[in-house]
């Protein structure tokens, strides 16, 4: 993992918020804030699907362990940079934990799981060209 590695990170926080802005602006307009919230993680797995498939060549990746390794950490700094934001903002342990219940319908585990699961997922693509 190098310093590019989390470099390309970056810009997915600007994707969340935008996928954000979008669930606040039109999702939670037409459905529940739950359903809006499902529709969200789809979205933002979209969209970050669709970024890590554009500067994937930017990763150079030598293997699949290096891209489980890159997904990994990605998902680590995911989930570090929502709860730190979260605390900043005075969110409780139990808000923050809500989504990740997945028998209560929550999947933003789902979204963390394709972003392990990405790069690796882009290199075996790749690899078969």
């Amino acid at each position: 993992m190098s310093i590019k590695h989390f470099l390309l990170w970056l810009p997915m926080i600007v994707i969340a918020f935008a996928n954000a802005t979008l669930r606040e602006l039109m999702f939670i307009k037409q459905f529940s804030e739950f359903r809006a919230h499902q529709l969200s993680t789809i979205t933002l797995i979209i969209f970050c699907s669709i970024y890590v498939w554009i500067v994937f060549p930017l990763l150079r990746i030598q293997n699949s362990k290096q891209a489980l390794f890159i997904g990994f950490v990605w998902m680590l700094l995911t989930v570090a940079f929502e709860f730190s934001l979260g605390r900043l903002t005075n969110k409780s342990w139990e808000y923050l934990f809500r989504d990740y219940n997945l028998f209560a319908g929550r999947i933003w585990l789902l979204f963390l799981i394709c972003l392990f699961l990405l790069p690796c997922v882009f290199y075996a693509l790749r690899q078969h060209k």
